[in-house]
């Protein structure tokens, strides 16, 4: 196992010291965590359903033993109706790293939200603040209509931000439709920055398996969660009164057991099948998006080698005290 013991010298929020680590679900995030990252480093989490409180399985939140031997941030921090946006991760984020830094110790940006970590490496588009009356007048049309009537609207008015969102995905498609009734301009015509925010210069390693080999693995996964309970976990949150436009809802591992309300003949197993096929095909998106970011060095989790020295050199540049990032 490889770590790094924090310095003797506390270092000051101004540290720069940041490492990404990013890549498709199922490529071995948390297991590198364990390996690589045990002293000296503290995680803050980029996973859009690990935010969510009662959302363990289905999301993959680390095990609580992990969380204990390394701090986790930004993890059971809403409830699963709750609404969470990239710009709150932004802050939050922000936050915790000065909190990680302050206590000297390194952050790490580590989950699969591959917008999160664009919006935190750029910041966020100029688009219009939020307005609290189109967006409930939008939600209850969405309510009405279901999503992928509102999808379909978007895609009349705005095809690019329809293209890039997923029509699942009610938070981003209600914000792109509230942006365009309120200013009368697509969300996409709003430039997001080119440069990096505060001139961060983080580690950024994404990692990369091959096709076949991601793939088994994201099916094993699905299995060990149902192994673990994960319909068990579904029950519970039905008997909290949740419902398919929840937030913590829209995500895989979820939005197939209501669609399976629609599919009575469906069986668990039916379920599974489904939860591994929308998990590829969320694999290939989040490739799409993680290789649209700059400076990344694309690495094999098992290429521990390459992994240590990208961090000691990262670490080494920086010096003790260092205020570039």
């Amino acid at each position: 196992m490889c770590c790094w013991r924090r310095s003797s010298t506390p270092r000051t929020t101004r540290s720069r010291r940041l490492i990404f680590l990013f890549g498709p679900t199922g490529v071995g995030k948390t297991a590198l965590l364990e390996r690589l990252f045990s002293t000296g480093f503290q995680v803050v989490n980029a996973d859009s359903k690990q935010i969510y409180r009662f959302l363990d399985i289905g999301s993959a939140k680390p095990e609580p033993d992990l969380l204990r031997r390394i701090p986790h941030h930004l993890i059971d921090i809403k409830d699963p109706w709750e609404p969470f946006s990239v710009g709150e991760f932004v802050k939050l984020a922000d936050d915790a790293c000065d909190l990680i830094r302050h206590a000297g110790d390194t952050p790490i940006i580590c989950g699969g939200t591959a917008y999160y970590f664009k919006h935190f490496y750029f910041g966020m588009p100029a688009s219009p603040p939020s307005d609290p009356e189109t967006r409930q007048r939008i939600a209850d049309l969405a309510k009405e209509h279901g999503l992928p009537w509102c999808h379909r609207w978007l895609a009349s008015v705005d095809p690019i931000s329809a293209n890039r969102i997923h029509p699942s995905d009610g938070y981003r498609i209600t914000r792109a439709l509230e942006v365009h009734e309120s200013s009368g301009k697509p969300l996409s015509s709003f430039s997001i920055p080119t440069e990096a925010r505060n001139g961060m210069h983080p580690l950024i390693i994404g990692l990369l398996r091959d096709t076949e080999e991601l793939s088994q693995r994201i099916e094993r996964r699905v299995a060990r969660m149902f192994d673990a309970g994960l319909e068990d976990e579904m029950k519970r949150l039905l008997g909290m009164g949740a419902e398919a436009s929840w937030p913590g809802m829209l995500g895989i591992g979820y939005q197939e057991f209501f669609l399976a309300h629609e599919h009575p003949e469906w069986t668990v197993e039916d379920i599974a099948r489904q939860i591994v096929r929308n998990s590829r095909l969320y694999a290939k998106r989040q490739m799409t998006f993680f290789k649209s970011l700059p400076r990344v060095h694309w690495v094999h989790p098992d290429d521990m080698a390459t992994l240590s020295m990208l961090v000691e050199s990262h670490l080494s540049a920086q010096g003790p005290r260092g205020s570039s990032g």
